[in-house]
């Protein structure tokens, strides 16, 4: 496979562009993106059956199964995040092996249903909590280990990308399989 098809497949909507500083207006829709994400990834896999979801989007890629499970992992991980951010002074958060965990049993083999729940509870609390959050909040900082100091801002951007960046890694993968 050629790079360049490669590197769509791996980044559908394009690679994650850093912002440091939100306007309101980018706020509300971004956290918009998160609220909507968990019914949209329902949608997507609505009705696929087991070869559809563990079929990989991409050559060496995970499956749609994985895909799923993966989103869950990620904005758990995200979610306490912005609480410790919001309770402690510039915390230094702790990285996961995302491969690794997409690989434990429970990630390949669980049903979707499981975990589409999981989103939905979640989601439901994490934008309570953007939504109460203030433009000062949006500005407490973290550490991450490979990024530095980052701001919830630059946290909620990237958030929103790796929501939209996952549905269309299913959407797509549908489309081209015409299913």
């Amino acid at each position: 496979m050629e790079n360049s098809q490669l590197e769509k497949l791996k980044y559908p909507i394009g690679r994650f562009n850093r912002i440091d500083i939100l306007t309101p207006d980018q706020r509300k829709t971004m956290i918009q993106t998160i609220a909507s994400f968990p019914q949209n990834v329902k949608n997507a896999v609505e009705g696929l059956n087991e070869n559809q979801l563990d079929t990989p989007y991409r050559p060496e890629g995970w499956t749609v199964r994985q895909l799923v499970h993966h989103v869950v992992d990620s904005h758990l991980n995200s979610y306490i995040r912005f609480k410790w951010t919001l309770t402690e002074n510039e915390p230094l958060i702790k990285t996961y092996d995302q491969a690794a965990w997409a690989e434990l049993p429970e990630a390949k083999t669980a049903p979707v249903e499981v975990s589409l729940m999981m989103l939905e509870s979640l989601h439901r609390r994490w934008v309570m909590m953007l939504n109460y959050m203030s433009d000062s909040d949006f500005q407490a900082k973290l550490r991450h280990p490979e990024w530095g100091l980052i701001s919830l801002d630059t946290m909620l951007g990237l958030y929103e990308w790796h929501c939209r960046h996952h549905l269309a890694h299913i959407t797509s993968l549908k489309e081209r399989l015409n299913w």
